[in-house]
């Protein structure tokens, strides 16, 4: 199965499949949590059956344009907790174009 190309999380869509370790697609991306001045990517709020749950960033292993892989099983990943507030919210800019959005660009602060 083709995954996609390998994108930043800055542009990382809402609405993205989000797929275990163990092949279970587990909920879409709602939004992307990093912190501004250090650049640093702190995780991703999903949308499941469940509702809103926290994926930490070391628990994604890869982020394409067609889908987020973790690196928990679809066990581990129901016992994910409910997101917290804080931290910045970035989110793709359509608008911006495919190159703007390659380069860094097309992301904006929520």
């Amino acid at each position: 199965m083709d995954e996609g190309n390998p994108i930043s999380f800055r542009v990382l869509a809402p609405g993205t499949p989000v797929v275990s370790a163990d092949g279970q697609e587990i909920g879409t991306v709602d939004r992307v949590l990093a912190t501004d001045p250090e650049d640093i990517f702190d995780g991703i709020v999903l949308r499941t059956h469940n509702g809103r749950r926290f994926v930490d960033a070391p628990e994604v292993a890869r982020i394409t344009d067609r889908r987020v892989t973790l690196s928990i099983s679809s066990a581990e990943a129901a016992q994910l907790p409910p997101p917290e507030s804080g931290g910045q919210v970035f989110r793709a800019d359509p608008a911006a174009g495919r190159w703007s959005r390659f380069f860094g660009g097309g992301w904006r602060r929520r």
